[in-house]
């Protein structure tokens, strides 16, 4: 069974935020002659990596509920310029829409067990996704989502 992360997504307002600034780092990276990735730079190293890569996601919370996940390709130790150790979480640009979950706000990562994770939204939930951001908050906040 995968394990996988738990973060909180700091400054994107909706799924569609999120996606807008992969993009546009995307872009810079092309514009910069890069080959375009999607990581995410994380302080602490996971020491689960093996279960991690075994099908793990990183989950993001954004405005309290898990919304979102995307799969973990890989993870990246590094030493940055100022002699810290810190990881590059390797990420595949898809983003997939769960169901949403609440959450309380916490700092780093949090390891997530498959039997917690919330399930992604298929055909049915397409209406869902489909719904003004403002609304799904709203039904979400009063434990209809």
């Amino acid at each position: 069974m995968a394990l996988h992360l738990l973060k909180l997504c700091v400054g994107a307002e909706s799924i569609e935020d999120l996606a807008a600034h992969i993009e546009w780092r995307f872009s810079t990276m092309r514009a910069q002659g890069l080959e375009p990735e999607q990581f995410h730079t994380t302080r602490m190293l996971p020491k689960r990596m093996d279960e991690l890569l075994d099908g793990g996601s990183l989950y993001w919370v954004i405005k309290g509920n898990v919304q979102v996940r995307q799969r973990l390709k890989d993870i990246r130790p590094f030493i940055d310029g100022e002699g810290i150790s810190r990881c590059n979480l390797v990420l595949h640009p898809e983003l997939i829409a769960t169901n949403w979950q609440p959450r309380r706000p916490f700092q780093g990562w949090r390891y997530l067990v498959s039997a917690d994770a919330p399930a992604d939204l298929g055909s049915t939930g397409a209406e869902i996704a489909d719904m003004p951001m403002e609304m799904r908050q709203e039904l979400a906040s009063l434990g209809l989502l």
